[in-house]
């Protein structure tokens, strides 16, 4: 899946982004919209990472969507 599908299916998939950052906030995934830089900036403040690792970790979640 691309981030184009992403961004269409977002209210299906952004379940799944919660089960992989359960960090993240309802509100967190209601402000990203599947917006790819967004969400990134979201992990990047929850988690505490660099955003190449933040990249790094939603590139490896959408290999794992279908």
């Amino acid at each position: 899946m691309n981030w184009t599908q992403v961004e269409g299916k977002w209210d299906q998939v952004k379940g799944s982004a919660q089960q992989q950052w359960g960090k993240l906030t309802d509100d967190d995934l209601a402000q990203a919209r599947g917006r790819r830089d967004e969400l990134i900036g979201r992990i990047k403040e929850r988690y505490g990472v660099a955003k190449e690792e933040a990249e790094r970790q939603v590139d490896r979640w959408m290999d794992t969507l279908k």
